[in-house]
């Protein structure tokens, strides 16, 4: 995504406009929402992503699974030794 740097003007009832550029950018539409982040004198505005579906939250994972030959069996013994690991690394800290 490119850096945009749009003004806005603040209304008597404390209302900004978004800038359609910026609008059109994120995919904002009518009766979505945003959440406000301040940080000092910072103000930032971010798109609240929508829910997904299962299918749309999950298809990366699939995809990555796809492109390595892990199977499902092989989950159980790699969270163990993930496990391991990290108690050995928590232990030598």
């Amino acid at each position: 995504m490119a850096r945009m740097i749009e003004i806005g003007t603040i209304s008597s009832r404390g209302q900004i406009a978004i800038p359609s550029s910026i609008r059109t950018e994120l995919e904002l539409t009518e009766g979505e929402k945003v959440i406000f982040i301040l940080e000092g004198d910072t103000l930032i505005v971010k798109k609240v992503m929508s829910p997904k579906t299962w299918e749309e939250l999950t298809k990366p994972i699939r995809e990555a699974v796809s492109k390595t030959n892990i199977k499902e069996s092989d989950i159980p013994g790699i969270v163990k030794r993930f496990r391991k690991a990290k108690k050995a690394n928590e232990n030598s800290n």
